[in-house]
């Protein structure tokens, strides 16, 4: 009962009837990963599609002289590992990591493609979804090329905010534990430059620290800080 409660709020599965859902629930199992484990690596076998019930999950791409690129952060109620669907890549080209303790409800590839087979407009729902990402991968590399660092890192944060913020009065509390190795990784520059930023944003009164979390304290000079456009 509690995973087809679960299936049911992801965005994707919404609007199901009751007998698709309880096919779908069906075709999936679950499973624990401990934090820092790793879900799949490149060269893997692409015979999986993972919904993310709990936890937080990174995607990231590792170079051929094995720098480490973030391109995202999931959320609860996210799917990845869909890729295979629409492209018929045969392995994984991407390292996926439980950034935190995490449950994944789990479904093979060929389940997952009769599935949708019978429903088009869940076959367009993951295509627009894989174009949303695609997207978001172009906007990342747009900015490794025109954007300095102080830059991309505020970006970054205004971004993480409006994904994993909570007010705290006048505040915005980043709700996410991430180390400035793993800043680095999402904006594609050294732990040590990075570090630098954040401590220049610091000293500004910009952000201030919460163990491994940030805190907006002005939103306003962040945003002129990355020339933020609404």
């Amino acid at each position: 009962m509690e995973k087809t409660w679960y299936l049911k709020r992801i965005n994707i599965f919404q609007g199901m009837s009751e007998a698709e859902m309880k096919q779908l629930d069906g075709i999936t199992h679950m499973k624990h990963y401990d934090k820092k484990s790793l879900i799949y690596l490149p060269g893997d076998v692409s015979d999986q599609v993972y919904l993310l019930k709990e936890g937080r999950v990174k995607i990231s791409k590792i170079s051929e002289d094995g720098r480490e690129i973030t391109l995202v952060i999931l959320e609860p109620g996210e799917i990845f590992g869909e890729s295979s669907i629409v492209s018929d890549d045969e392995t994984r080209s991407s390292v996926a990591e439980a950034l935190e303790n995490a449950y994944l409800c789990i479904i093979s590839r060929r389940d997952f493609e009769e599935f949708i087979h019978k429903k088009p407009e869940l076959a367009l729902s993951i295509t627009k979804l894989m174009g949303f990402r695609r997207r978001q991968i172009e906007t990342m590399l747009e900015d490794l090329v025109f954007r300095g660092v102080h830059e991309r890192i505020a970006l970054l944060l205004l971004r993480l905010a409006d994904r994993h913020g909570k007010a705290v009065g006048d505040k915005k509390l980043i709700d996410i534990s991430l180390t400035h190795y793993d800043y680095a990784n999402l904006i594609g520059s050294t732990r040590e430059t990075t570090t630098a930023c954040l401590n220049d944003f610091k000293r500004e009164g910009l952000i201030e620290f919460q163990k491994r979390k940030v805190v907006i304290l002005n939103e306003r000079g962040l945003k002129e800080r990355a020339k933020y456009e609404d």
